[in-house]
């Protein structure tokens, strides 16, 4: 016996197969919502950058972020680098308030590669929500140090303290002007009105030199005379020996002074920092050396 169906078990049985001749499966769930774009915009300064092996002059690169969305949001940018690329950090986490005009949040990161690292091309890969930007990143070949050369210059440098607004690399960065002083470049040593400080560098190889040009802060608002280096003498090593004093200055009131002794083969470079004009710290905004 054929058993046929009431009114309504007919009514839904023709609506399903309506539905799947027209392609939608009578159980089918709603389309799954597409992505949501991020409100986050991220940029650099400067798109693409360029490294050196040195230790003590990184590539600088900054990070922005801009939260263009109608809500305050967290926001965690992550940073992937490729190859030989070591990051002073590997995320960048802000809060990003919803502001009228967006107001950008940025960060600094350092970026090095070991002094053998071949030329070549590779980049840093910032991951946020969904979205990434790649930043092009070139290693240059090393800048080439004949005696005429600075041979300080962004090798690496150690001090008996640093002063937390300062870096350890400010006075061998190649920039000698006292009115980039505090944050931007030079040094300054930790421990307020307590004498000596010593600041080195140590040279990519052992070399002959004969110079040492010293500039202390000296600038229209913090004259030498009042807050540069007063008194220091210049030292030298060579391999596991001690430190040798090659040159004394006492009584200091200019900016730069160049000390000249006889040549001296050395692999490191000391500056002992006796005193100041202001007895209460040493400064230093850069430290050159030069071969013989």
């Amino acid at each position: 016996m054929i058993k046929v169906p009431g009114p309504r078990t007919a009514a839904v049985l023709l609506a399903a197969v309506g539905l799947t001749l027209l392609g939608v499966p009578a159980t089918a769930e709603p389309p799954a919502a597409a992505p949501t774009r991020s409100t986050v915009q991220v940029s650099t300064t400067p798109e693409r950058l360029d490294v050196v092996g040195l230790p003590c002059l990184p590539g600088q690169l900054t990070l922005t972020m801009i939260n263009t969305g109608s809500e305050s949001r967290y926001a965690d940018l992550f940073l992937d680098p490729t190859g030989p690329l070591q990051l002073s950090r590997d995320i960048f986490s802000s809060w990003l308030p919803a502001t009228d005009p967006d107001q950008p949040v940025s960060a600094p990161v350092e970026v090095r590669v070991p002094r053998d690292t071949e030329p070549g091309d590779h980049k840093i890969t910032l991951r946020l929500d969904r979205s990434r930007l790649d930043v092009p990143v070139r290693v240059n070949p090393l800048p080439g140090k004949d005696p005429g050369s600075n041979l300080a210059l962004g090798e690496q440098a150690a001090a008996s303290s640093t002063h937390g607004n300062f870096e350890l690399c400010g006075a061998v960065d190649g920039d000698a002007d006292s009115e980039h002083w505090d944050t931007l470049t030079g040094w300054n040593d930790g421990t307020r009105a307590a004498f000596p400080d010593t600041y080195d560098v140590a040279l990519a190889e052992p070399t002959m030199i004969n110079k040492v040009v010293l500039s202390t802060l000296d600038s229209a608002r913090y004259p030498a005379r009042s807050v540069g280096l007063k008194d220091w003498d210049v030292q030298v090593r060579s391999g596991a020996g001690g430190w040798t004093t090659v040159a004394e200055v006492r009584g200091n009131q200019a900016g730069r002074v160049t000390s000249t002794f006889d040549p001296v083969r050395a692999d490191q470079v000391r500056i002992l920092c006796l005193a100041g004009n202001d007895n209460t710290y040493s400064r230093i905004v850069e430290l050159e050396v030069y071969g013989s």
